[in-house]
C-alpha cells in the first residue's frame, strides 16, 4: 500500500510539472522559439531550486556519467538495510517517506538552476549542502552523449539543451568538437565550472566513474560514509553485484527489468537489435578511441589537455587526481 501511494504521489508531481510547462509554452505562444525555450529552462531550474533547497544530498553530474548505474547500487543499499520494496527505486524523497532514516536525495545535471539565479558561474545554491559530484572522463561522456543524442532523445531535449537537429548528419568526432550539447567544450566548461567553486562546498565528495569502475566495493563504501549510512561487506557486495553491467544490461534487454524499476519506458532500448541504442550500451573507460581516427583522437586529446582542469585527473591517459588519491575523495573542507 505504501509504495503504491509513492507511486501516486510521483505520477502527482510528474503530471503537475508537465502541465506547468504546457501552461508556459500556451502562454508565450505569440513569442519565438528562443524566447520560449529561456522561459522553460528557468521554470526547469525554479523546479530544480525547490528540490535542491530541501534535499539532504546532491548527486551532480553531467549526463552519461554513470548515474543510473551509481542510483541503482544506492537504492539496493537502501532497500536491504532498510527493507524495502524491491521494484522501487531512489527518487528523491520516495526511500524518505518510507522510512526516514534515508536522506532525500537530489540527483541532477545541474543544467538549470543557473537559468533561474541568473548566476551561471556561481554554485552558490549548493554550498549549504552535502553534495557527491560524480565525473567521468569528458571524451567517454561526449561519445556517450552522441548516441543518446542519435538514437534516445526527446526533440524537445534535443531542442532546449542545444543538441543537433534530428536530421544532422554528423559523426563522432565532429560532435566531439563542436559547440553543440554534450560535445567536449559543454562538458569541459561544466567541469571546469565546478572546479572553481570546489573550496567553497564544505561537505563535498568527488567520485571519478574511472575509480568507481575499477574498485565498486571501496569506492561505494567510501562514498556511503560520507553520506553518514553504515553497511557491512556483505549489503555493500549485493548492491554492487545486483548493478553489475551484465545484470543492468540484461534488464534492459528483457524489455521490463529496468524500465519498471525506474517506472517507464525510458530505460527500454530504442532498439533491440542496435547495441548503441540501449540505456546501458558499453560502461568502457576510454572507449571513444573506438570511434575516431588516431588524427582525430590526437585533436581530441590536445583539447582536453589544454582546456580540462587538471584537479580530475583527465589530462592524459595516465593521470590521476592528487585530491582524490586517498579513500576519502572530499574536496574543499574536511
Amino acid at each position: 500500500m505504501r509504495h503504491a501511494l509513492q507511486q501516486l504521489r510521483q505520477l502527482r508531481r510528474t503530471l503537475v510539472k508537465k502541465g506547468a510547462r504546457r501552461m508556459l509554452h500556451w502562454r508565450l505562444r505569440g513569442t519565438g522559439q528562443a524566447e520560449r525555450l529561456r522561459a522553460e529552462r528557468r521554470l526547469r531550474g525554479a523546479e530544480q531550486y525547490a528540490t535542491l533547497r530541501s534535499a539532504d544530498l546532491a548527486v551532480v553530474s553531467f549526463g552519461k556519467s554513470g548515474r543510473t548505474w551509481l542510483r541503482v547500487m544506492l537504492s539496493q543499499v537502501f532497500r536491504k538495510l532498510y527493507a524495502l520494496p524491491e521494484d522501487l527505486v531512489l527518487n528523491f524523497d520516495n526511500f524518505h517517506r518510507l522510512d526516514p532514516r534515508v536522506p532525500k536525495v537530489f540527483f541532477t545535471h545541474d543544467n538549470y538552476i543557473k537559468d533561474f539565479t541568473g548566476a551561471p558561474e556561481s554554485k552558490a545554491p549548493f554550498y549549504d549542502k552535502r553534495v557527491v559530484l560524480l565525473v567521468r572522463d569528458p571524451r567517454d561522456v561526449s561519445v556517450s552523449n552522441y548516441f543518446q543524442w542519435k538514437f534516445r532523445m526527446k526533440p524537445d531535449k534535443k531542442k532546449i539543451n542545444n543538441y543537433p537537429p534530428a536530421d544532422s548528419a554528423i559523426g563522432v568526432a565532429d560532435y566531439l568538437l563542436s559547440d553543440y550539447g554534450g560535445g567536449l567544450n559543454d562538458v569541459i566548461g561544466f567541469l571546469n565550472g565546478w572546479a572553481a567553486e570546489l573550496s567553497r562546498i564544505p561537505q563535498l565528495h568527488l567520485l571519478r566513474y574511472e575509480d568507481l569502475r575499477r574498485d565498486p566495493e571501496n569506492q561505494l563504501r567510501a562514498l556511503l560514509e560520507f553520506i553518514g549510512v553504515e553497511a557491512d561487506e556483505l549489503c555493500i557486495g549485493d548492491a554492487v553485484a545486483y548493478a553489475s553491467y551484465e545484470r543492468m544490461r540484461a534488464r534492459e534487454h528483457d524489455g521490463g527489468g529496468l524500465a519498471r524499476l525506474f517506472g517507464g519506458g525510458r530505460l527500454r532500448p530504442r532498439d533491440r537489435s542496435n547495441p548503441d541504442s540501449y540505456k546501458v550500451r558499453r560502461a568502457k573507460v576510454g572507449g571513444y578511441r573506438d570511434y575516431c581516427s588516431d588524427a582525430e583522437v590526437a585533436c581530441i586529446d590536445a583539447l582536453v589537455a589544454e582546456h580540462l582542469h587538471p584537479c580530475f585527473g583527465y589530462g592524459g591517459a595516465e593521470s590521476r587526481p592528487a585530491a582524490t588519491a586517498g579513500v576519502s575523495p572530499v574536496a574543499g573542507g574536511s
